[in-house]
């Protein structure tokens, strides 16, 4: 466990050095809009790191629209002034990992949201793959396996459900942070039981009816039980 966190670690300062040094070299090219970057064998040669490393990095600063990858054509400056991207990139190199917990209330925040719009949006795709991520949670929690991930892939499909992608988007990002800590600190085991399937069974049936409140006031109390339980062990 030491090694992964790390490995972890020495993962992010790497990226916050590459991140730097992108920011330097288009400082002292005085890079413009539009101007190309060198390529990332480049990059690589010149930072002294992996190419993945630099892929990673450049990842990140696209991600944040500081940076635009053309498919056959290279990585170029985006349409930003050399200020504004200076103070985003000091921004992003400031960002530390989010603790569980932050986690946790972005995902609460997000699901009441999801949970309302999918009510209103779903198609009978969604039903579908809801329910088939419905019943691999139940089938699990009934042999009494864990059924984190399977848990996680059923409000996954309520976001997909949403019809926002940005939501879907964040969805996505930090469901990989809740599943690492789940396993890590084993969290809420004792609460995954039959009442689960129950709240899960509840939240599907009010996006089926397509009753938006009821959708948000099942998540709601979905949410408060499951995670009081957490908030009192990670405070």
């Amino acid at each position: 466990m030491k090694l992964e966190i790390l490995t972890k670690n020495e993962n992010r300062d790497i990226q916050k050095q590459i991140i730097s040094k992108i920011r330097d070299l288009i400082n002292f090219k005085n890079l413009e809009p539009g101007d190309k970057l060198p390529s990332e064998r480049s990059l690589s040669e010149k930072f002294g790191v992996s190419r993945g490393s630099i892929r990673e990095a450049i990842q990140k600063l696209e991600f944040y629209g500081l940076l635009e990858s053309i498919p056959q054509s290279g990585t170029f400056v985006a349409d930003i002034g050399v200020t504004a991207l200076n103070g985003m990139i000091e921004d992003i190199l400031r960002l530390d990992d989010p603790d569980f917990k932050s986690l946790v209330e972005t995902r609460i925040l997000l699901e009441l949201k999801t949970a309302r719009l999918a009510a209103i949006r779903r198609t009978e795709d969604d039903l579908k793959l809801m329910k088939e991520a419905l019943d691999a949670y139940a089938n699990k929690v009934i042999k009494g396996e864990d059924a984190v991930q399977e848990d996680l892939l059923f409000h996954l499909a309520i976001a997909k459900a949403s019809g926002n992608s940005t939501m879907n988007t964040f969805m996505l990002i930090i469901t990989p942070g809740i599943i690492t800590n789940f396993e890590k600190y084993h969290v809420c085991d004792t609460n995954q039981t039959f009442q689960g399937i129950q709240e899960h069974n509840d939240i599907y049936d009010a996006i089926k009816n397509q009753n938006p409140k009821l959708a948000k006031e099942k998540m709601k109390a979905h949410f408060k039980i499951l995670y009081q339980y957490c908030y009192k062990q990670k405070d």
